[in-house]
């Protein structure tokens, strides 16, 4: 278990956090911070001022497009669409922040390895070290279609990440200590033989040259994953310095964290941590708060849920029954789905409407309701009891929701001596205690 729970904001540059329609709720801001920067900055800074690890940014390049075998649902409905790119933002929040981590969500199938360097590695630098990464092998078709490639197979995906982040770590260790000599009076910048030349020839890539960027105070930036198959966990423990997860309760959970501790001991390295995703519901009393979730639920497009959860588990539901059991429908996904999803409401599975509501909700995250002190006792009860390294909080209305929880739940946090009142160190990699 981590020193104390570390927290990171999970958005989404687009209408929608993870609540379809969200939008559209009474005094939601994010219709207008799709085109005022001011807006994310001030999101940046109430984060900062709560102390947050980081401000991470889930992606969706492409378009949900599986429902009904089309994109017009998540159209309509705002479903991550539009898709506006992350990485952009990145620089700005840096400007208006001095500790915050930033970190995105960039696929391998979309960039090569030398642009997610470069990218990523320039704010890194600029940064002063504040940068991560969430590496994903990209598993939506949308993604796929707008790009014009080739989907692989699951595991093969991981296969070609693999290959991936070792042309990354060449290009991380391009320029050795010492490299960068800036003497004015000599006319160098640097040394030539601290400068290491990539010459990687590989089956999925080929890289002949040197790092585009000087290393950050925090070396690269921090890896993040999310891979919760057999495989993906390979990968996860062999990569990752934290571990994102979406399980929808303590069983879950621990569930992960034991299959994860296997998988690491299986390759013989030290598992990392893990954070789990949870939507907190705050209220000044609790059926306020449970009122405050009732109007997002009523909201709730089946349609635009249904969206979501078919681009995600790449089947499309359409014309299923939407009160039969999920695991009862005969798709490949829907199992994988039920082992996270059979024992939410004890042994009664879920029907294919209730596991889309959910979807449609927060993808699956569990949401802690009450006042600020019952969300606050219930994430410290999670963090004991589970082990967890700390929480990817995703917000609901933007960005009232992101205040009142920085505003009354965090106070109570650090009152119980479970959360930060300062942040320990300057880059992202210090303060996650990495």
């Amino acid at each position: 278990m981590s020193k104390h729970i570390h927290l990171v904001s999970f958005l989404i540059n687009s209408p929608i956090n993870h609540t379809v329609l969200s939008w559209a709720q009474p005094g939601d801001n994010r219709l207008d911070a799709l085109h005022d920067l001011r807006l994310w900055q001030d999101l940046a800074r109430t984060l900062e001022r709560g102390r947050f690890d980081g401000m991470f940014f889930a992606d969706t390049p492409g378009v949900f497009d599986r429902y009904r075998d089309s994109h017009e649902d998540a159209v309509k409905y705002g479903v991550c669409w539009p898709s506006l790119d992350p990485v952009v933002l990145l620089s700005a929040l840096a400007a208006a922040t001095t500790h915050l981590g930033l970190a995105t969500t960039m696929s391998t199938s979309a960039y090569q390895p030398w642009t997610i360097v470069r990218q990523l590695g320039t704010i890194d630098y600029l940064s002063g070290g504040r940068v991560g990464w969430n590496i994903v092998t990209g598993h939506l078709r949308g993604e796929h279609r707008a790009l014009g490639l080739q989907q692989l197979d699951h595991d093969r995906r991981y296969d070609r990440a693999d290959e991936y982040m070792e042309v990354c770590y060449k290009l991380w260790n391009s320029v050795k200590p010492g490299a960068i000599l800036a003497d004015r009076e000599a006319g160098v910048f640097a040394d030539p033989a601290k400068v290491e030349f990539i010459d990687h020839a590989g089956e999925f890539f080929s890289c002949q040259t040197v790092a585009p960027v000087p290393p950050s105070p925090q070396g690269h930036p921090v890896l993040f994953q999310a891979g919760s198959s057999g495989r993906g966990q390979q990968f996860a423990v062999s990569h990752a310095d934290v571990v994102f997860s979406i399980q929808p309760n303590i069983a879950g959970m621990k569930r992960f964290m034991a299959n994860l501790a296997e998988a690491a001991q299986a390759a013989g390295k030290v598992t990392p941590g893990v954070s789990f995703g949870i939507q907190p519901i705050v209220g000044g009393t609790e059926e306020e708060a449970k009122r405050k979730l009732a109007d997002l639920v009523e909201k709730l497009p089946i349609d635009g849920c249904l969206a979501r959860l078919s681009g995600t588990m790449g089947v499309d539901f359409a014309g299923m029954d939407l009160d039969q059991p999920l695991a009862e429908i005969e798709t490949q996904a829907s199992q994988g789905l039920m082992k996270a999803f059979a024992n939410i409401e004890g042994d009664r599975p879920l029907t294919l409407r209730e596991v889309a509501i959910r979807w449609g909700l927060a993808v699956g995250k569990p949401q802690i309701v009450g006042t600020p002190e019952q969300v606050a006792s219930e994430m410290e009860r999670v963090w004991r009891e589970t082990g967890c390294y700390g929480y990817n909080v995703t917000p609901t209305v933007m960005a009232s929701s992101v205040t009142d929880f920085v505003n009354e739940v965090v106070p109570i946090l650090q009152r119980n001596g479970v959360y930060r009142t300062e942040y320990e160190g300057k880059t992202f990699r210090e303060n996650l205690g990495l």
